[in-house]
């Protein structure tokens, strides 16, 4: 691993730590461009990065009662059930393709995260069945490119669970953990895996979940996102500009 593929990983760690939701996002780019996987094995990796670092701060959440179980099982469970038919779609499509798919997804979140975080007015929680759709839609854009989809679970927990922004973003953390380990584990045969290069970056991302965590409450929230936005612009497009290009 070179010094800029052990700092992606940190990264990835420290900015969900930092942000709660929408980190997961450059763990692809980070494993493709700085640790030089393939797209097809880099998307099991990111799962499993990313599902250890989701449960290492959803544990946190739990502990400070920031996690709503109710509504975080319905939309695990129907997350789940989406990651695994997902991770069927990921094969079917060209590496460059995934990328291509992969960088318009970064720039649509770049896009939200500029805008004010939407804030839960009252607790105007819907059916099951609404949550249970909102989890599967999500689960399945984890299982086929890896992504955690925490933002948009956070959305989709204050819309459809009624909940508080705290425990929006506690229950997505936990959810996103259910989701990437279905994914992962849909994903497994289908290509080979690193697992040493896999754990280590997990380990790194998890230390970067704690860092993150530490420093989140001591850092202006709004500059902290808008910050992470330009990050995920600036990736999104260098991506754009390597498979269109190529």
């Amino acid at each position: 691993m070179t010094i800029y593929a052990i700092l992606g990983a940190l990264i990835i760690g420290l900015t969900l730590g930092l942000t709660g939701a929408g980190g997961s996002i450059i763990t692809l780019p980070v494993l493709v461009y700085l640790a030089k996987i393939s797209p097809l094995e880099a998307v099991p990796m990111s799962l499993l990065i990313v599902g250890a670092a989701a449960l290492t701060g959803a544990l946190q959440r739990l502990s400070n009662k920031e996690i709503c179980l109710p509504t975080a099982g319905v939309f695990a469970v129907s997350g789940m059930v989406g990651a695994v038919g997902g991770a069927r779609l990921t094969p079917l499509v060209s590496p460059q393709v995934l990328m291509l798919i992969f960088a318009a997804l970064m720039l649509l979140v770049a896009i939200q995260m500029f805008r004010p975080k939407p804030e839960a007015s009252e607790r105007t929680e819907k059916s099951w069945q609404s949550k249970a759709a909102a989890g599967l839609g999500v689960g399945v854009l984890t299982g086929f490119i890896g992504v955690g989809g925490g933002f948009l679970l956070v959305p989709a927990l204050l819309k459809f669970g009624g909940l508080k922004m705290k425990e929006a973003v506690g229950s997505s953390l936990a959810i996103i953990f259910f989701n990437c380990i279905a994914g992962f584990l849909s994903h497994l045969g289908q290509t080979s895996l690193n697992w040493t290069l896999s754990g280590t970056y997990a380990g790194l991302a998890v230390i970067g979940v704690l860092l993150g965590t530490h420093f989140s409450t001591r850092l202006p929230a709004r500059v902290l996102r808008q910050g992470f936005a330009t990050m995920v612009v600036i990736t999104g497009g260098f991506v754009l500009w390597k498979n269109l290009g190529s």
